[in-house]
């Protein structure tokens, strides 16, 4: 970890006539290690290895990478190939920031704040006006972060960290627009703290990762068994059943990797191995899942686990006509104001820790100490642990948890006539993450409460009725749908009230499920749930579903036919048959076990849904509402694949010319925008209608 040190120290070594013999075991550990265990024993000697010079051309590329990554990141998960949609001016939306007080700013002004973004990534990636660039990208992209807690995730916590990182290291001392402005910084030394910190959070990344898989739905293989299915593991179930794949590929293979990828990537001996298996298992997340950049990113950071000046070596290998364009292979580094040098160089007096060297090393040690507690932290903010440890997108909990959602209702009642009625599930937003976080669901029923009395509904109570699968175990309720959560209680400092504990003393049953659920044909779709005593569970069988059932796998069900004023009790294994396009209730005294059997023709249908739906799911096409790109007449099979994955930025890029626009000229006539957005979104423009009627069509409400 300090070659350049190391190099420039022998040099300097060499030029001595009588220098004494170096103990064996100190030159050891410092081969192994890079540093020797005397810079451990004092904070002086700490600060001084903590800014030894090191070469900058590792740390070059990778700001080079990851500038580059961020700026195609942009346009795919930062939303800017669908911010027309989701920040729609006017359009009555639920939102879910981290800090209630966060808005989303006008749409034009959304696309400036993407603009700047951008330019902030070209700027990282150029090393052009570094400062000020990452400034620029992590201000813009922070806001963003913040301002849509649904698309919280690890890798995207992990892209603003990083960017706060190269903020304040030498990241534009190689291969980088200020380079060639500033002869001073060329090429100059980095301290090494500058690598430690970020070699510290690509290990902290995997190994807290693999701390978590230590969990036993994990070790045992519940949490990702589906993944065995996929094409990319047909080499092993050559030679191992899936279920065996499952266990020993997908969640051992995981668990060991990400343990040891951090401790295999800092040694010499075992870098080389560490790499392929690192490499190999990115480019099959990259196919398993649709998690953007993240895969490349995390392919980009493993170099930074050689030797820094792995880039030099590298690039002398190419053409000699291609120097112009490449980055530097000589000369060496020159001397830095940054690093603390234990020899003197002729022509510099920085030998001594200064106030900079010390303020880079306390901040080395609290940021490494910060991140090893975050993920741990969760017994301060209790509110947020819903199933989950906590903040799921701050603590690397990555795919632990896989979850399946099997009904989900949401009643309201007027406070002052008592009238009662449903909504569509996801009405008013366009996410799907709440129903899993006490969070978002307190929220999202905060928001409903603000918007329904405008169609009649006044002072509104909301209830969530919400089945979750996690980790295939039983369908159960997650939150208690007799609590009003428009008055329910939250905080992120105390545990939630309202939600329904994890019946995780019926786990064993799972091996049960899977043996009955193998024990059916293809054509017959199973459904298992478990129920708490007091509730009762009322569904609606499907005129699709024929020679539908009802069995008690444990405890005692009582079935009401609603049409029919028919009761029946069940009690352990015994069953009955519900009759299709009927509705039934299910009431039960103590905890039970259920399971429901449908023969269907397609095994897309669901055995529970929601008895009525009073508010469509989904706001209908409007001009200025984002058309898919794949709708276009431009986009036939014909057309070359490099051209279909243009389109999209090309929308984008008009999209964005015409915000700006707005912004510095002001807006033109209705109907100028109107046809400048339709011919954006390639779709023939659409008469101007009166704003009230526009409205209503956007919201799609309009029969309330």
């Amino acid at each position: 970890s300090a070659i350049s040190y190391r190099s420039w120290k022998s040099t300097a070594l060499s030029k001595k006539k009588a220098a004494p013999q170096p103990d064996v075991a100190k030159n050891r550990m410092e081969r192994i290690f890079g540093f020797r265990k005397e810079d451990l024993s004092s904070w002086q000697n700490l600060v001084a290895l903590l800014n030894r010079p090191s070469d900058p051309a590792s740390l070059g590329i990778f700001r080079f990478l990851f500038g580059l990554l961020m700026v195609v990141d942009i346009t795919q998960e930062r939303g800017l190939s669908h911010l027309d949609y989701k920040y729609l001016d006017g359009s009555p939306v639920c939102r879910f920031p981290l800090f209630n007080f966060l808005k989303p700013l006008p749409m034009d002004w959304m696309y400036l704040v993407y603009v700047v973004m951008i330019l902030g990534a070209l700027g990282i990636m150029l090393g052009c006006f570094y400062r000020l660039s990452c400034l620029m990208f992590i201000s813009t992209y922070w806001y963003i972060f913040f301002l849509d807690k649904t698309a919280w995730n690890n890798h995207s916590y992990l892209y603003g960290l990083i960017g706060f990182q190269l903020s304040l290291m030498e990241g534009n001392r190689y291969w980088s627009v200020d380079g060639l402005r500033r002869p001073s910084i060329r090429n100059a030394h980095v301290p090494l703290w500058n690598y430690t910190l970020l070699r510290t959070q690509i290990f902290i990344v995997y190994f807290i990762a693999g701390i978590k898989k230590l969990d036993a739905d994990w070790v045992e293989g519940y949490s990702m068994s589906y993944l065995a299915h996929h094409w990319l593991f047909d080499p092993f179930k050559m030679i191992l059943p899936v279920e065996l794949v499952s266990l020993f590929v997908v969640h051992g293979g995981g668990l060991i990797l990400d343990l040891t990828a951090g401790y295999l990537l800092f040694f010499d001996v075992t870098r080389p191995y560490a790499m392929f298996f690192v490499s190999y298992f990115h480019c099959m997340n990259s196919q398993l899942f649709s998690i953007g950049m993240f895969p490349y990113t995390m392919l980009a950071t493993t170099p930074m686990f050689c030797y820094v000046d792995w880039p030099r070596r590298f690039f002398s290998h190419f053409p000699s006509f291609l120097t112009a364009v490449l980055p530097f292979t000589t000369p060496e580094p020159q001397p830095s104001a940054s690093c603390i040098y234990p020899e003197t160089p002729p022509d510099r007096n920085v030998s001594k820790p200064r106030f900079k060297h010390k303020l880079g090393a306390i901040f080395t040690v609290v940021y490494i100490l910060e991140q090893l507690f975050m993920p741990y932290s969760h017994f301060i903010t209790k509110g947020y642990n819903n199933w989950t440890n906590g903040l799921y997108g701050y603590s690397w909990d990555m795919m632990v948890h896989s979850r399946s959602h099997q009904h989900v209702k949401i009643t309201y009642k007027d406070g002052q006539t008592g009238e009662t009625g449903f909504l569509n599930p996801g009405v008013f937003t366009h996410s799907r993450r709440w129903k899993d976080h006490g969070d978002m669901l307190k929220q999202y029923a905060t928001c409903l409460h603000e918007f329904l009395p405008h169609y009649n509904i006044s002072d509104p109570e909301i209830y969530f009725d919400i089945w979750v699968s996690i980790n295939e175990r039983f369908q159960q309720r997650i939150f208690d749908p007799r609590v009003d959560i428009v008055k329910a209680d939250w905080s992120p400092f105390r545990p939630n009230p309202w939600l329904m504990p994890l019946l995780v003393d019926l786990s064993p049953w799972r091996t049960k499920l899977q043996e009955i659920e193998g024990s059916l044909d293809n054509q017959t779709e199973v459904v298992f749930i478990a129920d708490f005593p007091g509730l009762h569970l009322e569904n609606f069988v499907s005129e699709d579903l024929g020679n539908t059932s009802i069995q008690v796998l444990q405890g005692k069900v009582n079935v009401e036919i609603v049409g029919e004023k028919k009761n029946q009790s069940l009690q352990t294994g015994e069953q009955m048959k519900v009759q299709g396009g009927t509705t039934h209730t299910s009431n039960n005294d103590h905890v039970t076990l259920t399971f429901y059997t449908s023969s269907v023709t397609l095994r897309v249908i669901s055995v529970l849904r929601p008895l009525c739906q009073r508010i469509p799911n989904s706001l209908p096409e409007t001009p200025q509402k984002k058309r898919r790109w794949r709708d276009s007449p431009w986009c036939e099979p014909s057309v070359p694949l490099l051209l279909v994955n243009v389109l999209p930025s090309v929308v984008r890029f008009l999209m964005t010319a015409i915000a700006m626009r707005n912004l510095l000229v002001g807006l033109p006539p209705v109907e100028q925008l109107q046809r400048e957005v339709a011919f954006a979104n390639m779709k023939e423009p659409q008469s101007v209608q009166n704003p009230d009627e526009r409205l209503k069509d956007e919201v799609g409400h309009g029969e309330l």
